[in-house]
């Protein structure tokens, strides 16, 4: 097996997602744009996506590191416009789409137009949400967006199964649709329910044995989806429901397991998001390799008319299911800021991804009795420049959109003074603690370390709210600021002395890394103080 391609993949993926943070251009863009330069450039192997691996292993671990970093209290609390967006939305846009492209495409059969609109009907919320988070959209608008991309894909995975089935010719009916719905979602949110809490269970006895609760942490994606799957139930919600529970209860966990935790589903979510994006744009060759009968002009204009009934049908969607349910006035009083503008936000952010192109390369080349899937290239020839159409149109014009809106920006001043406050409540708790315990006699330490522990206390307890004080004059720095970069020129100043101690043998390499791992916690301390705020 040549793995010099897939190395190839990721570490080019990689350093055109480093650049991209480096431009204005969302970094999901580029990644597309350079694999679509890269996949007309001699040598470079043909990666066509397999459906076999992106849905069983790429997207699971994508879904639970989203879940994982989602909040499952605020998508409790949006949970209408959730589910209507993700399942009401991803319905509408497969029987809008399809039923456009049966009535423009000659002679392609009604299932097969809504196979094709199940595969275009989820957007992936990765490019948006990252757009979102630069530019400080309000949180409800991240939340909702975050959510649809949660839990759409099972929506569309299972209307492209019965589409599916329908076009195979095994003879699906609305009754047959119906079951399949409920099997998978009830199914899926069932096993999720089943493992979440057995799986948890597991993760806090593993105590003091970080390495090994990591492992399994990276093991639970793929246990969930496989499990599901095999009782013919969504993996996509039982990852879901898994990584929600486990995210909401991750303060349960041992310290060590979560710093480094999250410091490897970051780099997992780095490296594959990276990645996918850049696998879309390899795919041109592909698709383009397949179009057969249909001229180029013809392929054109299909995929013109498909993106632009794929592009009004959100907001079709999204404005009536955002004003409708505000005639009741429990929704008015529960949702008092909602305008124009949100919908609008989120009607343009429905830019596609790698699953509606990995959905649409598993479409089978024969149907049942043997003959070829009616217009199966061209099935991927429009998802693949839907895909591409809408992360380019809708990308690129998306954070000018947001601009140009004047949507309420976070006052950051007031969740610094909300994290203040409720820093000063857990600190005092902790004093009375500390006293508590220190009034015990087998609690009894020396009056400077117990001095210490007081004054690490009140360290953090200051610490947010002296971001709220005046800056320097001269360094622009606010007193947090400057504490933190002093405490990091003092670490840096003792590593040095210690590796020049090793230099001169007078310690050993072994003894340097338990005296530079003492360093880098401290370090990591001082720089997480302030590197997490708004």
């Amino acid at each position: 097996m040549d793995v010099m391609p897939l190395l190839l993949l990721v570490a080019g993926s990689a350093a055109v997602a480093g650049a991209a943070r480096r431009t204005p251009v969302p970094g999901p863009l580029l990644l597309v744009a350079a694999g679509l330069a890269a996949a007309y450039i001699p040598g470079v192997p043909d990666y066509t996506l397999d459906p076999h691996i992106v849905l069983p292993l790429l997207l699971p671990p994508l879904l639970h590191t989203a879940a994982l970093e989602s909040s499952y209290l605020d998508l409790r609390a949006n949970l209408r416009p959730v589910a209507l967006l993700s399942v009401g939305y991803v319905l509408f846009a497969t029987v809008v789409v399809g039923y456009a492209a049966y009535l423009v495409i000659p002679d392609l059969p009604l299932a097969a137009a809504l196979v094709l609109g199940a595969v275009i009907a989820p957007p992936d919320a990765v490019a948006a949400t990252a757009i979102a988070r630069k530019l400080g959209l309000p949180n409800r608008i991240t939340t909702i967006l975050q959510g649809e991309s949660l839990v759409n894909d099972a929506t569309a995975i299972t209307a492209y199964k019965v589409a599916l089935a329908a076009a195979a010719g095994v003879g699906a009916t609305w009754t047959d649709g119906i079951r399949e719905f409920a099997v998978a979602a009830l199914g899926g949110i069932g096993v999720g329910v089943v493992l979440m809490i057995p799986l948890h269970w597991l993760r806090c006895r593993l105590r003091d044995a970080p390495l090994l609760e990591n492992t399994l942490s990276l093991l639970i994606p793929f246990v969930a989806y496989q499990v599901a799957e095999q009782f013919g139930a969504s993996g996509v919600l039982a990852v879901v429901v898994v990584g929600l529970y486990l995210g909401h209860r991750s303060w349960q966990v041992d310290f060590e397991t979560r710093l480094q935790e999250e410091a490897v589903w970051k780099m997992v979510s780095f490296v594959l998001e990276s990645t996918v994006f850049a696998l879309i744009g390899l795919q041109l060759p592909v698709v383009l390799r397949g179009l057969g009968e249909f001229s180029g002009e013809q392929a054109a204009w299909y995929a013109v008319v498909v993106f632009v009934v794929a592009v009004i049908a959100r907001f079709v969607w999204v404005f009536p299911a955002t004003f409708v349910p505000r005639l009741s006035a429990r929704v008015r009083e529960r949702e008092p800021g909602t305008n124009w503008k949100a919908p609008v936000i989120v009607g343009w952010a429905g830019m596609r991804g790698v699953v509606s192109l990995a959905i649409a390369f598993s479409v089978p080349v024969a149907v049942r009795d043997g003959d070829a899937f009616p217009a199966r290239n061209l099935v991927l020839f429009l998802t693949f420049t839907t895909v591409i159409g809408t992360l380019v149109v809708q990308g690129l014009t998306l954070p000018p959109l947001i601009r140009a809106l004047r949507l309420p920006a976070r006052d950051v001043r007031a969740e610094t003074l909300a994290e203040a406050q409720a820093q000063n409540e857990a600190s005092r708790a902790a004093e009375r603690r500390l006293d508590e315990l220190l009034a015990e006699e087998h609690n009894a330490l020396p009056g400077p370390l117990a001095d210490r522990l007081r004054t690490v206390m009140e360290r953090r307890r200051n610490a947010v709210w002296e971001r709220l004080g005046t800056v320097h004059e001269v360094t622009g720095e606010s007193a947090d600021d400057t504490y933190r970069r002093l405490a990091r020129e003092m670490i840096d100043a003792e590593r040095k002395v210690f590796v020049g101690l090793r230099d001169a043998r007078r310690i050993d390499d072994e003894m340097l890394r338990v005296l530079l791992k003492r360093l880098d916690l401290e370090e990591a301390a001082a720089y997480r103080e302030g590197a997490d705020t708004p």
